[in-house]
């Protein structure tokens, strides 16, 4: 290309202000590394995050009576929480306890802010107190924070070789959670060549735990996570979150500038310009993970770290000021207004979730452990065998929903006409398992009125559990 042509190329557009603090204006990608700020809610932070990290990691090996603390087995459709294992037929309370723990979450974020993102989140654990740290300690910017400098390819090599041991675990501890840890490990152990698909599952896994923490990093809390979108409608000017005053910090001192006097009524004393406390140093832009100024107010990049909590309270103390110009608080405190805890969000939150857990305790108590449904009838109505005799089958859904295994038998009430044939008598299910049942009823064609007749049919196992089926069978008119 010429140096005229090159001249007439159009120019990539450039954006007046900055749209997401991971681009720069011209659309590439702008790479986060904040700078760690120590202090009181980074230590609880810590404390808090290696906890969770430990109790994530144990959760799949904790088994009361063989039964996982936590299952959840999508192939099989089995979901087994608090040692309670949920069946496809246990759809209601599935449903009642994932809407209350998705109106729990909303409560929380009324109350607390978006103390879930920055205290408990995976992503944000496993980001800022495994990979950051790695990440810091490699490069050489361990207690100073800030992009590396002068760092070679074998820095490189072994910080994405830790990376990779991170993911893994990761990634391991994730699929526990779905395979069950008995046959994780036989994964891990066997040949991939004896499992090739589950092999190809935990790759794929480590794979996305690797793209995620070592290149989309922060990208996936301010583009792929809708929560922080949700924070408009969940929050209100009474939730706690972390917040600059601007009250306090507002005029920002201006480095090398003097104060400016004011013009003054004759007679009057001249007035000072009145400095902020807030020296703009941009120590909480700098340590901040998605790389915002909190300064300008509630955003959607907020994760509520509290970093720039840390970094600005050590500011504050080393110029002589008192610490909690960014702190924990709420938009109406800031603003001068009473604050409310009661509210008609912090009430309607709470009154959702009793009427839920009420749904589910109603229908926990009233579950039986067998469940019976009567299916679609196949082929013809009915049929007419040697004898004169009519025919009907009936087919029916059985399943054990029982810890323990049970056997079920079937009986005609009240029809000695009626001869029932089973083809497995009795039938026994262990627990968990599902079946199909064919009955085959045959009877004379007299009980027959207008091609109808009902008769019932008893269905009860070795235990407790009976359940009496009204059936309609068909015949000639």
């Amino acid at each position: 290309m010429t140096e005229a042509e090159r001249s007439d190329a159009p120019m990539p557009l450039q954006s007046p202000e900055q749209v997401l603090t991971t681009l720069t204006k011209e659309g590439k990608r702008a790479w986060m590394f904040p700078r760690l700020s120590k202090g009181r809610f980074l230590s609880m932070r810590r404390v808090v995050a290696y906890l969770l990290i430990a109790i994530f990691g144990i959760i799949p090996y904790i088994k009361v009576g063989g039964k996982p603390f936590v299952l959840l087995d999508i192939v099989h459709r089995k979901f087994t929480i608090f040692f309670y294992t949920f069946l496809p037929t246990d759809t209601i309370l599935l449903a009642m306890v994932i809407i209350s723990f998705f109106v729990g979450i909303f409560l929380i974020t009324a109350v607390f802010g978006r103390v879930w993102c920055g205290w408990a989140c995976p992503q944000t654990v496993y980001m800022e107190f495994l990979y950051r740290p790695i990440e810091r300690l490699v490069m050489g910017t361990k207690g100073k924070g800030g992009k590396p400098r002068n760092a070679g390819g074998g820095r490189f090599l072994l910080l994405y070789f830790l990376y990779f041991i991170a993911s893994c675990y990761i990634a391991h501890v994730f699929i526990a959670y779905f395979v069950g840890v008995d046959a994780l490990w036989q994964w891990v152990w066997g040949s991939p060549f004896k499992h090739p698909v589950a092999f190809l599952v935990m790759a794929a896994v480590t794979g996305l735990m690797m793209f995620d923490f070592a290149f989309f990093r922060e990208q996936m809390c301010i583009i792929a996570c809708p929560y922080g979108r949700f924070q408009s409608v969940l929050l209100d000017k009474n939730s706690l979150i972390v917040t600059y005053d601007p009250n306090r910090g507002e005029p920002r001192k201006q480095k090398g500038k003097k104060k400016v006097s004011l013009k003054v009524v004759e007679g009057e004393p001249e007035p000072q310009q009145k400095e902020g406390d807030c020296i703009d140093c941009k120590m909480c832009v700098t340590t901040c993970p998605t790389g915002i100024d909190i300064r300008n107010g509630l955003q959607l990049e907020c994760i509520s770290c509290t970093q720039c909590i840390d970094a600005c309270d050590a500011v504050m103390e080393k110029i002589g000021k008192p610490r909690g110009l960014i702190r924990y608080s709420s938009r109406a405190n800031i603003d001068g207004e009473s604050q409310s805890f009661f509210r008609p969000r912090v009430i309607i939150y709470p009154f959702i979730i009793l009427i839920l857990l009420s749904v589910f305790v109603l229908f926990f108590i009233s579950k039986q452990h067998a469940y019976v449904k009567e299916l679609r009838q196949i082929g013809n109505p009915y049929s007419i065998n040697e004898q004169g005799n009519i025919v009907n089958i009936k087919r029916f859904k059985l399943i054990n929903r029982d810890d323990v295994a049970h056997i079920y038998t079937f009986k005609v009430l009240d029809e000695k006409d009626v001869k029932l044939i089973l083809g497995e008598e009795p039938i026994k299910l262990e627990p968990g398992q599902a079946t199909e049942v064919s009955l085959r009823l045959v009877m004379p064609i007299n009980l027959f009125e207008n091609g109808k007749h009902r008769c019932k049919i008893r269905i009860s196992d070795d235990g407790a559990f009976s359940k009496v089926y009204t059936s309609r069978l068909l015949g000639p008119m």
